[in-house]
């Protein structure tokens, strides 16, 4: 039945009529119908009130080093962002310096707020994001990773945060949790030698790993996550990875997951730093996404629906940071 619309070419129509209700229905099902889609709702819309109530983190003290973290966001996420700093901040103990990649969608209220809840936060503009692409990844030398980047906003964390700059930086995406001391990722940051990356459930690159390591020249890393990813800008080759999406393009299409599978390029044959699930984890599942025992929840995918309903509460009202990786269920 499911191959009919394509049988008799009907194309966007079976899309529309067929395909899209269906996808749409097994969503809702996953998110536990439409009473779960409306909980979910309600969740996040007080998340994103919460959000203003935050507290300030502290400034630094003097002749103490602030911590920069890079996160691409804007207005629809803002509220995220702020939690995953925040969260970060306070079981740290460390004082923060981001350095928020706007998307092009944050007025000066939301930065405002931001800058509140972290002091000492910068913000890059769009404008100023294709300043710099303009000058170090011109349109007429990289016109695929132009086109991704406008297309594709997942590709500007790294086109964005490492384009032309000297360096180790540490990006994060903003629907991150912190409920103990990320002692791995602060040494990291005091003292970058090596890429850092996250871990996934599944390879999630888009394409198949015989073909990125055809491009690699070697085989890829598995389970890269780059919700947490520490790279030094002068590694990237950018015109390799110009000529990896002309034949990722070319032989297998375009990818939700290419950014992710670039980054698999970039570091295969690289000693790494591999946060561990089990303490980083991508993707909470029961028990961990009830009891928050880890280190560090990334919510994706079917994990979102607990991140909005309850686990920014559990965050927002934890008592003093807990320190240690991983953390002591005692202090639950």
């Amino acid at each position: 039945m499911s191959s009919l619309p394509k049988t008799l070419g009907l194309g966007p129509l079976a899309y529309h009529l067929y395909h899209r209700p269906i996808a749409a229905l097994g969503d809702s099902i996953r998110a536990g119908g439409p009473v779960g889609q409306w909980r979910t709702e309600r969740g996040r819309r007080q998340m994103e009130v919460a959000a203003l109530g935050l507290p300030s983190l502290p400034l630094p003290a003097p002749g103490e080093t602030a911590l920069e973290i890079h996160v691409l966001t804007g207005r629809k996420f803002w509220y995220q962002t702020a939690f995953c700093l925040w969260t970060f901040g306070k079981q740290t103990g460390r004082p923060l310096a981001p350095v928020i990649h706007d998307d092009g969608s944050l007025t000066e209220e939301w930065r405002s707020h931001l800058r509140r809840i972290v002091p000492g936060t910068c913000f890059v503009s769009k404008e100023e994001a294709i300043a710099r692409l303009d000058e170090f990844l011109p349109q007429a030398r990289f016109p695929l990773l132009r086109e991704r980047w406008q297309n594709y906003p997942h590709l500007r964390k790294l086109t964005d945060v490492h384009a032309g700059r000297v360096g180790w930086r540490l990006s994060m995406d903003s629907d991150l949790l912190f409920f103990s001391d990320p002692v791995m990722l602060v040494d990291w940051l005091d003292r970058p030698t090596r890429p850092l990356h996250a871990t996934d459930v599944q390879n999630a690159y888009g394409y198949p790993l015989e073909l990125l390591a055809e491009l690699a020249g070697r085989p890829v890393p598995e389970l890269v996550n780059t919700g947490l990813c520490g790279l030094s800008g002068e590694d990237i080759d950018w015109p390799r990875l110009e000529d990896c999406c002309r034949r990722l393009f070319a032989q297998a299409g375009k990818s939700y997951y290419l950014e992710q599978a670039l980054a698999a390029i970039l570091l295969a044959g690289r000693d790494c730093v591999v946060a561990p699930i089990s303490s980083y984890v991508t993707l909470p599942v029961a028990p961990e996404v009830h009891e928050c025992r880890a280190v560090m929840h990334h919510y994706v995918a079917g994990s979102k629906r607990w991140y909005f309903r309850n686990n920014w509460r559990q965050a927002l009202s934890a008592g003093e940071p807990r320190s240690g990786e991983p953390p002591n269920p005692k202090a639950l």
